[in-house]
């Protein structure tokens, strides 16, 4: 090994010899003349010692610089960016005005920064110029290479902009599968940024594309409208790839029709243990009825106190036609279980609480209505007109994962508490983190009398510690030392309740050494103080994901008025009764096109497949007693 790792160095001279060879006269007994014309530069088989050695026995210069391109890139296919960039570095000053060498120069020198952590700085290095004539291949590198470039760097606008400047060097058959990367990427931009980019102009089938997402999101949730829309655009943009054949959940989201119901059942827990858990949710759904009133549209709320399957049975009865509800997780097991037995004949009623039928009044079973449940369950019934809405502490940690992600943050550590909720938190963290890097995350559990030396022992805190003492033991008490923490770690993600936070920060904040860093620290909004000012005074800068909503100012000044006793709790709830009412008309819609995003009050929310409702949450920052929106 060591015999190996000492003959870089050499080699690296000859390089530069063998460079500095380029510029001199041209010898008059060369020992092997090299055609350029047979040296192709886009793939290096060959190991990086071999072209060097070619390239010294070479007499035109054209001819030894593909070769020592060939070597750097063979450096970089084997992970050497420092040799490669020993090349790259000799052959800059003499490099020929050649388009193809001044362009794979480019791309491996890109490929050094990119190895070495500099994106940024490589995107700036891979820049082509229009008028240069290059090899398809060579083209198609550079388009790779950029659109890699900014996934890594998380623009995915820019991105998608790439991929559509590399569509139009290709054939239509080629370009295929950059239309649908271009399509799912912008599907999941804000409509509020595509639209911002759109006004900016630009390139006219990049446009076609920012205006159709921005449609699809705008009007999704009336086809009639969005058929109208499309219509307009595929006139705007005939030769458009989209305009000849549309993207297929697009085309889906078209043919799917919306839920109009006319008679909404709620059941909810109205009496008992629960009904204090309820009743907010409650309160929501007749606040967003009351906001946009319509006779023809009527609620009817069924109490699951004395049985889920008796409420639902009632509201069949009465005619329902969509269903939202139950709470319990329990009740949701049972709603879910009476799907997969025989259907039982069903009597139509017009009273709440009518009697039972009699034989002679049975009737043919009907089909179940849609449902949107307000919880989830370890197995979900998946069906078409079923949907799974819950305020999930296991979506906010996933959802924070993406946050942090987007920041920036490569070596998260998370302190989360030893019990139930700590651990589903931390592993649905970890599962969206690894998801997102291929690394698993660093966590640490914490029970309430173990809180310091968890934190401790998270800091490598107590290693130097020890260290301290055994060189006290030596040298005497009067040698002064300080602590070291780690300085690997690039963020910390509590998960905790609002109860341990005030003590578990102040850990923190004493843990980290004068030598390193402070790091940004995150947290849920299970941490989220009420309306203690002095308490929140001492958690500062830490950031914390809620709904919308709560981090609106002002935004709950009536509920507040009407309801003073609640907490942060009772409000997310509230606004769940209230985002569970509006979603109904918008559900179908969001399930055919994943791409559709309600801007709820609790959150960003999409529908997936399965019929599970995912919240994008927004953050906050605490800054001098106040938790102010980011």
């Amino acid at each position: 090994m060591l015999k190996s790792q000492n003959l870089i160095k050499p080699t690296i001279a000859i390089v530069l010899l063998a460079s500095l060879w380029g510029c001199g006269s041209r010898p008059q007994q060369p020992t092997e003349n090299i055609q350029s014309q047979v040296i192709s530069l886009a793939t290096a088989n060959a190991t990086p010692a071999s072209y060097i050695a070619q390239a010294t026995k070479a007499a035109e210069p054209a001819t030894r610089q593909r070769l020592l391109l060939l070597a750097a890139k063979g450096y970089l296919n084997s992970n050497q960016p420092e040799s490669a960039a020993e090349i790259l570095t000799a052959l800059k000053k003499n490099l020929l005005a050649d388009p193809e060498l001044m362009a794979e120069y480019r791309i491996l020198n890109a490929r050094v920064l990119e190895q070495q952590g500099h994106l940024g700085d490589a995107l700036t290095q891979l820049q082509f110029q229009s008028t240069w004539q290059l090899p398809q291949w060579q083209w198609n590198n550079y388009h790779q290479m950029r659109v890699r470039l900014y996934e890594k760097t998380k623009q995915p606008v820019l991105q998608a902009r790439e991929l559509n400047d590399w569509s139009q060097h290709l054939p239509a058959d080629e370009a295929k599968p950059l239309y649908q990367q271009i399509w799912t990427l912008l599907k999941s931009v804000p409509e509020e940024t595509l639209e911002a980019q759109a006004n900016k102009g630009g390139d006219t089938a990049y446009l076609g594309w920012l205006q159709l997402a921005y449609l699809a999101k705008h009007y999704a949730v009336d086809p009639a409208s969005l058929v109208s829309h499309l219509d307009g655009w595929q006139r705007a943009n005939p030769s458009h790839p989209a305009a000849l054949q549309l993207p297929q959940d697009l085309q889906r989201a078209l043919n799917t029709k919306p839920y109009h119901p006319q008679h909404i059942a709620v059941l909810l827990p109205l009496s008992g243990e629960r009904a204090d858990i309820a009743e907010p949710i409650r309160q929501g759904i007749v606040a967003a009825y009351l906001a946009e009133p319509d006779d023809s549209v009527s609620i009817n709320f069924y109490d699951t106190a004395t049985g889920a399957a008796k409420a639902y049975q009632q509201a069949l009865q009465n005619n329902a036609d969509f269903i939202i509800g139950p709470l319990l997780p329990n009740e949701v097991e049972q709603i879910l279980s009476l799907g997969q037995q025989p259907s039982a004949p069903i009597v139509p009623s017009t009273t709440t609480g009518s009697a039972q039928p009699t034989p002679a009044q049975a009737v043919s079973p009907r089909a179940a209505p849609p449902e949107l449940f307000l919880n989830h369950t370890s197995k979900l019934l998946v069906n078409k007109d079923k949907y799974y809405f819950a305020l999930s502490p296991t979506q906010e940690s996933a959802d924070a994962a993406q946050r942090m992600y987007q920041d920036g943050i490569e070596r998260p550590l998370l302190l989360a508490s030893d019990d139930n909720i700590g651990h589903r938190m931390a592993e649905s963290f970890n599962v969206s983190w690894q998801a997102l890097t291929n690394e698993p995350a660093e966590i640490h559990y914490f029970s309430a009398d173990k809180m310091r030396d968890t934190v401790q022992d998270a800091l490598n805190v107590s290693d130097s510690q020890d260290r301290i003492k055994q060189i006290k033991s030596i040298l005497g008490n009067q040698i002064k030392a300080d602590f070291r923490s780690r300085r690997d770690i690039d963020a910390i993600y509590m998960i905790c309740s609002n109860q341990a936070l005030p003590l578990l920060k102040p850990y923190i904040d004493v843990n980290f050494s004068v030598f390193a860093e402070p790091v940004p620290i995150y947290t849920s909004s299970r941490a989220r103080q009420d309306d203690s000012r002095q308490t929140v005074q001492e958690l500062n800068n830490i950031t914390l994901s809620d709904i919308p909503w709560l981090l609106q100012n002002s935004s709950d000044s009536n509920v507040s008025s009407l309801w003073p006793s609640w907490g942060n709790t009772q409000k997310r709830l509230y606004a769940m009764g209230f985002d569970s009412l509006q979603l109904v008309n918008k559900l179908a819609q969001m399930r055919a096109f994943p791409g559709y995003q309600f801007n709820g009050r609790t959150g960003l929310l999409s529908v997936d497949s399965d019929g599970v409702l995912n919240r994008q949450l927004k953050w906050g920052k605490y800054w001098h007693g106040v938790l102010r929106p980011q």
